[in-house]
């Protein structure tokens, strides 16, 4: 199943790239805008000594360094925001054929950013009490402890990938809840969670290779300030955010697809796919429910 996600998801993204930009060029140029106008504001008089403001290091003291960090996080929530706008367009130009306006903001994309906003917090949620069990663990039983320490984000993205189909499902108006997601994707929760690995992998590559593009076009080409020297300067981020936006979205509209059949076709995958994960989820309800009856049987053995 692992492959099946992951093929599929590589897949989608790669044949749908054009798609990313004719459904999110609008917030890509809001993109470029922002990053740009930050740029210009943030700009030392020699240039960028690492081409961008977001890899720039903090020189400032003082007002001037506090102002450099509410710049940056202005930017980083920007750029999110930006991100899943252009993924919420991605999603709904691939699973319903829409064309929407470029720079269509709504309810919507509020639900979605609430919904990203949530799982946040549930990786917070899942992934601290996994570490202080491995902390305690690893003073009492040593190597078990710190199996738990190494494997606890592995687990925490395992976790999260179960209930992370509330993301697709808000950008399609489709009311589904936490309970719902994880009870779709039993079975293949695993496989989500070495796929999202994967990509999270394919992403740092594919991020590095555009920021050293970017750096020796711009070392070759780009003086070091002006106008051009700010492009290069925003170039970077938006880059890096539209490559986060396409795979991850890939992976969240391939399992989506998966899990709700109607979508199958729209996201170029086979209903052989779709039946697969189904007979896995049933296998992993039937086990559940034999785990409880014999559970029950057991509790009653006891007694008697």
């Amino acid at each position: 199943m692992l492959l099946v996600v992951l093929s599929r998801t590589l897949d989608l993204a790669r044949h749908r790239l054009p798609t990313l930009f004719s459904a999110g060029w609008g917030y890509m140029l809001v993109l470029v805008a922002l990053n740009v106008a930050i740029s210009l504001q943030m700009m030392p008089e020699n240039g960028f000594t690492t081409g961008s403001y977001m890899m720039e290091p903090l020189t400032a003291t003082g007002d001037a360094a506090a102002r450099e960090k509410a710049l940056r996080g202005l930017a980083v929530l920007a750029n999110i925001l930006a991100g899943f706008s252009i993924a919420v367009a991605y999603l709904r130009r691939i699973l319903l054929g829409e064309r929407g306006f470029p720079l269509a903001f709504g309810a919507r994309n509020i639900r979605v950013a609430w919904k990203l906003a949530l799982l946040g917090l549930l990786s917070v949620l899942f992934f601290l009490p996994l570490l202080l069990l491995g902390a305690l663990l690893t003073s009492v039983t040593g190597p078990i402890g710190g199996f738990l320490l190494l494997a606890s984000p592995f687990i925490t993205l395992m976790l999260v990938q179960r209930v992370s189909l509330v993301l697709p499902a808000a950008a399609l108006d489709d009311s589904m809840s936490l309970k719902d997601s994880w009870r779709l994707t039993a079975g293949i929760g695993w496989s989500l969670a070495f796929a999202a690995l994967v990509v999270s992998l394919l992403a740092a590559l594919a991020t590095g290779l555009w920021i050293g593009f970017v750096s020796l076009v711009g070392d070759a080409f780009v003086p070091a300030t002006g106008l051009a020297a700010q492009l290069r300067s925003a170039l970077v981020p938006m880059g890096a955010m539209v490559i986060l936006t396409w795979l991850f979205a890939s992976l969240h509209a391939t399992a989506y697809a998966l899990t709700r059949e109607r979508f199958v076709e729209q996201a170029g995958l086979c209903m052989v796919d779709a039946e697969r994960v189904a007979a896995r989820r049933e296998e992993a309800h039937r086990d559940k429910a034999r785990q409880a009856v014999r559970s029950v049987l057991g509790s009653r053995s006891r007694r008697d």
